[in-house]
């Protein structure tokens, strides 16, 4: 680890498929090929039941604008689910993205992962629109089938029918943000001779779908705007190499072979020393390390095929506000964001 090779990374290319999301501003901060970006993963402190770990947040959101990152997520959890031992966010994500666009200016605000299986899709397509409306374009948004069986029954659905949900849902959504009056038929609902206000400000909005949300692969290449999946172990190069195969497999179903873009992520404990080696915690839930072998873990996901990691701080021992300073020098310069379209004014 002592003896990390820091390497230039090669001129960016965007793949076929990077038009659709041409005039993005989000999307085109956050994701180019071949290439890595960094986000920074909400709550920047873990909740045990106070509610003071909030305080100062949106001022490091800020922060975290201001030093250059390409997005901050935002995590979805209704209800807290004392077996999970994990809140998240707490905040609705939704209000709480509204919240952060009038606090930041560049950055890409992001879902890690709106449950399309409990909500209904119009709701989440208004709240999805109305963001990325005030934010000036800068709503990307991770999606999942959801994984906590508790939420299921409080919301009157059954769990094992949310993979069916899911796929409904995001069909649901899409067609809502196409056209002025679509006709809808679906299991979730019809719609005619009526339309959903706003629209996105370029018209789409990207949907990155988590695991497989209980989808199969080919669905996976055929649907997903992008992929986010979950880290594999990141204290040696083993998980990284596991991941490519897994990125390459999921590249293989898209039907133009075009370029989606892929994420992952991961609890990090910095390391106020800079060669301390990565060193997994808590199971592998958590990795302890120095920016060197920070570094070094980006590279090998970007050379796995992955183009954009979001890091955790909130299990972290150090302040989140000495975390954010050493990223934002010593790492971010590395893994730059993206040039790209500029956010529409934000004067509402």
């Amino acid at each position: 680890m002592n003896n990390t090779v820091i390497r230039i990374a090669p001129p960016a290319t965007r793949g076929a498929s990077a038009p659709d999301f041409a005039g993005h501003p989000g999307y085109n901060r956050m994701f180019v090929q071949g290439q890595l970006t960094l986000g920074i993963f909400l709550p920047l402190r873990f909740y045990a039941g106070d509610m003071s770990v909030m305080v100062g947040q949106a001022d490091l959101v800020s922060e975290i604008d201001r030093l250059g990152f390409a997005a901050v997520w935002v995590r979805d959890v209704p209800l807290f689910d004392p077996s999970f031992g994990d809140a998240g966010q707490v905040f609705d994500p939704f209000t709480y993205l509204a919240y952060l666009a009038a606090r930041t200016r560049r950055i890409a605000l992001a879902t890690g992962s709106a449950i399309f299986s409990l909500r209904h899709p119009i709701d989440l397509a208004k709240a999805a629109s109305s963001i990325d409306q005030l934010s000036g374009g800068r709503l990307v948004m991770g999606i999942a089938s959801g994984d906590r069986p508790v939420e299921f029954p409080a919301y009157g659905l059954q769990h094992s029918q949310r993979a069916e949900r899911f796929a409904a849902a995001v069909d649901y959504f899409r067609q809502l943000l196409q056209g002025t009056a679509p006709t809808i038929a679906s299991s979730l609902g019809h719609l005619d001779g009526a339309q959903l206000l706003p629209k996105p400000t370029s018209g789409k909005i990207p949907l990155l779908v988590t695991g497989t949300s209980r989808q199969s692969m080919q669905w996976l290449g055929e649907h997903a705007d992008g992929w986010l999946t979950y880290q594999h172990a990141t204290h040696t190069i083993a998980g990284p190499r596991q991941l490519a195969e897994k990125v390459s497999a999921w590249r293989s179903h898209i039907p133009d072979r075009g370029f989606r873009p892929h994420v992952t992520n991961e609890w990090i404990d910095l390391d106020e020393n800079p060669d301390c080696p990565r060193t997994p915690l808590r199971g592998g839930y958590v990795l302890r390390t120095g920016r060197k072998g920070l570094i070094e873990l980006l590279g090998e996901w970007r050379d796995a095929g992955v183009n954009h990691g979001a890091l955790g701080i909130h299990l972290a021992q150090r302040p989140a506000q000495e975390i954010i300073q050493e990223l934002g020098e010593e790492v971010l310069p590395l893994f730059p964001s993206h040039d790209g379209p500029l956010p529409l004014p934000q004067q509402w």
